[in-house]
């Protein structure tokens, strides 16, 4: 899939853990897993801006676009 997670990278720029996230954007550490991993199939918007608010972040830091 030419969509790339770059959750991990924000989350260490940011000094934060992955279950602190978790917990400020109220899903579980596995549902986080799955979206940093890019297994996702999709994503909420409403989860998304949660992240980016938690991060203070663009959606854009957090997704890319690589042509395969």
């Amino acid at each position: 899939m030419p969509i790339y997670i770059n959750l991990d990278v924000v989350l260490a720029q940011k000094g934060m853990r992955s279950n602190e996230l978790a917990d400020i954007v109220g899903i579980t550490n596995a549902n986080l897993s799955i979206l940093k991993t890019g297994k996702a199939k999709a994503v909420r918007f409403s989860t998304l801006e949660a992240i980016c608010e938690a991060l203070d972040c663009q959606p854009g830091d957090l997704l890319e676009y690589r042509k395969e």
